[in-house]
């Protein structure tokens, strides 16, 4: 097994580093290509997870229709390795950023008429058509067009009035903003928009984009609508789908792992001594009294993996997370399998939200082993 190391900085030997075990990612995108492609539907492979890191995102290459992320940054990275698997931009565009949009991706989503018309002006300039997927709101209340005239409206445009632009299909987000689960009934409202577009601009439209892996969960319980034929899949190939509830046997839950070093090992009261206010972020945090108990210290904090330090898991299940300020997280050891001490190693399986942070510092290092 060889082990691949990014230097970000000169410490890259020390602690704390990310793990992650590609055969385990292919082995996600497998399973799920599978699973997908029973019911026609093709993936979209986010990278942003892993801030479009170009060893881990090789992976995605030839094995997905599109690789995609929310950050041009990330996909020009992408684009220069020269893969085969053309590029999608999945956060709706800034006026500013047009030019280097098309420039690097093929395909975007779009929600705005005057950014759509500015899409197609720069298209022109460099000679290329753009694909464009519109983005419906169907109640989730981040992008979309909310009225559907509107959205019919544009589709005739761009067929009609866009020379350097591509009506390749519409798409929808459920989940991220407003909470709002992907039932059948949400995703038909999609197909409906689908079908009445085809009727105006009279010809079928390429891509049905149901959503994220929200959208996946209703595939696995067979129940999404004929007319769905894509899905951007991020979170559910990179951590599988332990965080809605789902331990499945053919998806791993620990492609990326969080290795860190401790550094204190104490004896102490499990309720704090004094006067108390607020911690460090302004939180005023309950404790719980639970008496004397052994705590360590590792070298990682919430500047690291974000504000939720219990969303990190430990491999020995008896030792648990108490909290953490910027740079330390406490943990109760009292039954730990082992006894701990100074300098140990503790592994811990981190969630989606944690790796986003973990990727973008420099301050922890990755090793990718193959």
């Amino acid at each position: 097994m060889a082990n691949k190391t990014n230097r970000r900085n000169s410490s890259y030997l020390t602690y704390p580093y990310i793990v992650c075990n590609l055969n385990k990612l292919r082995d996600n995108l497998a399973a799920l290509t599978e699973r997908c492609q029973i019911y026609n539907v093709s993936i979209v492979g986010v990278i942003k997870g892993f801030n479009g890191i170009a060893e881990i995102a090789k992976v995605y290459d030839g094995k997905v229709d599109y690789i995609a992320s929310s950050r041009l940054e990330q996909l020009n990275v992408i684009k220069e390795l020269n893969l085969q698997t053309p590029l999608m931009c999945i956060r709706i565009s800034m006026p500013s950023e047009v030019d280097e949009l098309v420039r690097i991706c093929q395909i975007s989503l779009q929600s705005d008429p005057s950014v759509i018309k500015l899409i197609n002006e720069a298209a022109k300039k460099q000679g290329i058509i753009h694909k464009i997927i519109l983005m419906a709101d169907i109640g989730d209340l981040r992008e979309g067009f909310w009225n559907k005239d509107h959205i019919f409206e544009e589709a005739l445009k761009i067929e009609n009035e866009y020379d350097n632009l591509y009506l390749a299909g519409v798409g929808t987000n459920l989940g991220c903003y407003g909470s709002i689960v992907a039932t059948p009934e949400k995703l038909q409202e999609l197909v409906d928009i689908k079908d009445e577009i085809e009727k105006r601009i009279n010809r079928k439209i390429d891509i049905v984009s149901g959503g994220g892996s929200s959208s996946l969960l209703t595939l696995l319980d067979k129940k999404i609508p004929k007319g769905i034929n894509e899905l951007r899949l991020g979170e559910s190939v990179l951590m599988g789908l332990g965080t809605w509830g789902l331990d499945l046997d053919y998806l791993h839950d620990d492609v990326f792992e969080l290795w860190t070093q401790v550094v204190e090992v104490e004896t102490k009261p499990s309720f704090p001594v004094g006067q108390r206010g607020v911690d460090a972020f302004g939180n005023v945090v309950e404790y719980e009294d639970i008496g004397i108990h052994t705590r360590a210290i590792v070298s990682i904090g919430k500047l690291d993996y974000g504000n939720d330090p219990f969303a990190l898991k430990t491999f020995d299940k008896n030792i648990k997370v108490l909290g953490a300020s910027s740079d330390h997280t406490i943990l109760d050891v009292t039954n730990a399998k082992e006894p701990t001490k100074v300098g140990d190693i503790i592994k811990f399986k981190i969630s989606y939200s944690n790796l986003i942070y973990l990727t973008n510092t420099n301050t922890v290092r990755l090793i990718v082993r193959d």
